[in-house]
């Protein structure tokens, strides 16, 4: 206690002075309306700036849960695109759904190798189960191959085993989506006939010749494409959509009709 009486005594002028000096500001302030306004703009200054600062950091905290929002949220109207019937943009009702949609996220990607795979944080405790579709916001990604409890690993389409039914958007033409190993931003597409006409900008889109994918969903665009030995076919260059050295978050497709059709296809072959 002595000591802060001590320090008190020793810096009295200054508390005076100090003191006096807060008085005349405030009798300023008082007197005169350009001093109000003055003071009280550079209070709500520095008051908005603290409020906004404390916005931004609030803002950054939020940004995963927002991101987890609009996640889910592009998971439902993803199934009410590719449940919508065919010349409407209205969702079939929910127990007519063929297909339904998961989203996940990634926690390992490869791009570089022969055979690429991707490990995802979703397994069979969530619905996940071998030869599911995949893909991203902007494109197809591969077709999950191995699922344990939590986690599964799905076959990237930069993959040279991956083999997906793709077509020219706006046509029937039909081919086979494949991966040479030279470009991880780009697939190729074959057995396309040299009688199809093809432009360099041409959409790819899958072709909905299996129970995988739906029809029409987003691969990429033509990039170049030439003759091949026989000169009956073409090789096609597909520059994809998705940036395959950038994916975070992705989307599962089911097909609940698979099943019955791959028993039907078994049985007919039989």
């Amino acid at each position: 206690m002595q000591r802060i009486i001590n320090f008190v005594l020793r810096y009295r002028n200054a508390f005076l002075y100090a003191f006096f000096a807060f008085i005349a500001l405030v009798m300023t302030f008082r007197s005169h309306s350009y001093h109000q306004s003055k003071f009280f703009n550079s209070s709500r200054w520095v008051t908005g700036s603290i409020y906004g600062a404390g916005s931004d950091v609030s803002s950054y905290f939020n940004l995963q849960e927002e991101n987890q929002r609009l996640t889910e949220e592009n998971q439902r109207l993803r199934k009410m695109l590719f449940n919508s019937q065919e010349d409407s943009i209205q969702p079939l009702d929910s127990t007519l759904a063929v297909y339904e949609v998961l989203n996940a996220r990634l926690i390992k990607n490869s791009f570089t190798s022969p055979r690429n795979y991707i490990t995802i944080d979703k397994g069979e405790e969530d619905g996940v189960h071998q030869d599911m579709g995949v893909i991203t916001t902007d494109g197809i990604l591969g077709i999950v191959e191995n699922v344990s409890k939590n986690f599964a690993t799905v076959q990237s389409v930069l993959n040279t085993k991956s083999n997906i039914n793709a077509k020219i958007k706006g046509t029937e033409y039909f081919g086979s989506l494949v991966w040479d190993t030279k470009d991880y931003t780009e697939v190729q597409l074959i057995d396309i006939a040299r009688l199809v006409p093809l432009v360099v900008g041409d959409t790819i889109v899958t072709g909905g010749m299996s129970s995988i994918f739906p029809e029409n969903v987003p691969i990429g665009t033509i990039k170049k494409y030439d003759l091949n030995a026989s000169k009956s076919f073409y090789n096609i260059d597909v520059e994809l959509f998705s940036d395959m050295a950038n994916i975070k978050n992705v989307y599962l497709i089911e097909n609940k009709d698979k099943e019955e059709i791959q028993e039907l296809e078994a049985r007919t072959i039989e």
